[in-house]
């Protein structure tokens, strides 16, 4: 996994998809769906890993654009 999209075409795979409005709250959401695979054993652990990287660095990347 090396963005995003690619996090949400792995999601759509198991019947998710999360789109609320609010892109922080996506990116949460999306972390928390990973969890649940990954601890149902529905993923590796690099993939598990890769995934929660790109989207703690991406809501933390939104969340300073929206302070400044």
């Amino acid at each position: 996994m090396k963005t995003i999209y690619d996090i949400q075409q792995f999601l759509k795979k198991f019947g998710t998809i999360i789109y609320v409005g609010d892109r922080v709250a996506d990116l949460e959401l999306m972390e928390e769906e990973i969890k649940e695979l990954y601890q149902a054993q529905l993923m590796d652990a690099k993939d598990y890993q890769m995934a929660i990287l790109l989207l703690r660095h991406e809501a933390q990347a939104l969340k300073e654009k929206l302070s400044h």
